[in-house]
C-alpha cells in the first residue's frame, strides 16, 4: 500500500510536538544560524538556550576581541523563536514584531555567549517572550531582551 500523502491544507497537526534538540540540527545547521555557528545547549517546557561560540570574524572591534551585538541579536531571536515553538509544541510560522535588546555590559573577550529565552504568553496571534544573554554566568548578563512575535496564518492555495 502507497504510502498516505498528507491532505490538503494539513500541516502543524499531523506533526509530532516540537522538540528544539531534535530540531536543532536542522535548524542551526544552515543559512544564517549555521553560518554563526549556533549550538542547542538546553530547553525546558517554554524556554530553549542556545550557545553563539566566539570567532574572530565575529568580533565587533577588532582591538576589543568582544563579540559585535549583531549576532548576539540573531542568537536571541533564534532562541526566542525556538522558545515560542516549544511552549506552543508546534512549529508554525512567525514573525519578528519588536524584540528589544537592553545591552549590560561587553561579552568577556575571547568567550561564547549563551542566549536563554522564555516564552511567557501566548495569545491567538502573538507570543511574548524575555531572556537573557550571558557569558558563562546568569546572574551576570550581558544582555537582556524582550520580544513580542506574530503568527502568521497558513492558507493552502
Amino acid at each position: 500500500m502507497p504510502a498516505r500523502r498528507p491532505r490538503a491544507g494539513a500541516m502543524a497537526d499531523d506533526l509530532p510536538p516540537f522538540d528544539p534538540a531534535t530540531a536543532a540540527p536542522f535548524m542551526l545547521g544552515r543559512a544564517h544560524p549555521g553560518w554563526l555557528g549556533l549550538r542547542y545547549v538546553a530547553h525546558g517546557a517554554d524556554w530553549v538556550e542556545l550557545a553563539l561560540p566566539w570567532r574572530e570574524d565575529l568580533v565587533g572591534e577588532t582591538d576589543s576581541g568582544v563579540l559585535a551585538t549583531g549576532p548576539i541579536v540573531s542568537l536571541m531571536d533564534m532562541a526566542a523563536s525556538m522558545s515560542i515553538w516549544t511552549a506552543t509544541r508546534a512549529f508554525r510560522a512567525i514573525a519578528t514584531l519588536d524584540l528589544r535588546v537592553d545591552y549590560m555590559r561587553p561579552a568577556r573577550s575571547g568567550t561564547a555567549v549563551n542566549g536563554r529565552v522564555e516564552c511567557y504568553r501566548v495569545t491567538r496571534s502573538a507570543a511574548f517572550v524575555r531572556g537573557i544573554a550571558h557569558d558563562g554566568d546568569p546572574d551576570d548578563p550581558v544582555a537582556h531582551v524582550a520580544g513580542v512575535f506574530m503568527f502568521i496564518p497558513w492558507r493552502s492555495r
